[in-house]
């Protein structure tokens, strides 16, 4: 028998994630669901089906129901059969209007309220992002550990975010932005997260790139020699990262 190409094995690839997300629609369309009634309704065996919802449970996109599918035809002897549903990463898989609801509603605060209302807004959104970690980024020794700090909690919400060492200071990387859609039209909450990170990390910022102006990351340089950053280390003996003692 000759060999699969790799052509042969992606296309059965693509099948295959065909089928996942036939299998994925019909729990959301109809769940709760049982495999048997997924294997009917897509012409599937039953096998086939219960590993495509085996694969959906371990990635964590499906889940046994504790509802029970309603029963269809003759009501058989013994153990209710299992029903399925999508959980919300599942559903997340079909796309959402968050973004679109998100713009729509600060569309009617700028009306309503003017510049000040959004303005106002992305100060608390931001506030509210970092409320949890301000003391610990205080807490830091130096100016460099308040960025790794800062960078931890920024990860944590979601920004995959990493503090990079440069020549003259620190450069904070944010390699995401859930929000980028949005701050696209809304630069106000960019703008607001900048002095925000300046208010914690103890010093003046300069934002340098944004994902939602179309850079490949949000980078926000933090110089460690500034008079600023000096008084508010106390004068430590501490050499930041990157730096030698002369």
């Amino acid at each position: 028998m000759a060999p699969a190409t790799a052509g042969g094995t992606d296309a059965h690839a693509s099948g295959e994630g065909r089928t996942r997300r036939a299998v994925a629609r019909l729990l959301m369309e109809q769940g709760p669901v049982t495999a048997a009634a997924v294997a009917a309704e897509l012409e599937l065996s039953a096998a086939a089906v219960r590993r495509h919802l085996d694969a959906l449970i371990a990635d964590g996109e499906a889940e046994v129901s504790p509802i029970a599918a309603p029963r269809r035809g003759k009501r058989g002897r013994g153990r209710p059969a299992r029903a399925y549903v999508l959980t919300d990463a599942g559903r997340a898989q079909f796309g959402h209007g968050y973004d679109e609801l998100a713009v729509a509603a600060l569309r009617y605060l700028a009306e309503h309220g003017g510049d000040g209302a959004i303005r106002g807004f992305a100060r608390d959104r931001v506030a509210g992002l970092l409320a949890g970690h301000a003391e610990r980024i205080a807490a830091a020794a130096t100016a460099d550990e308040r960025v790794d700090v800062l960078a931890d909690a920024l990860t944590a919400s979601g920004y995959a975010a990493q503090a990079r060492e440069t020549g003259h200071g620190v450069q904070l990387c944010q390699h995401h932005c859930p929000v980028v859609h949005v701050a696209a039209e809304f630069p106000a909450l960019c703008e607001a997260e900048t002095q925000a990170f300046a208010e914690v990390l103890g010093t003046h910022v300069q934002r340098l790139a944004t994902i939602a102006r179309g850079d490949a990351a949000c980078t926000t340089h933090v110089p460690l020699d500034d008079p600023e950053v000096l008084r508010h280390e106390n004068a430590t003996t501490t050499v930041p990262r990157g730096r030698q003692p002369e």
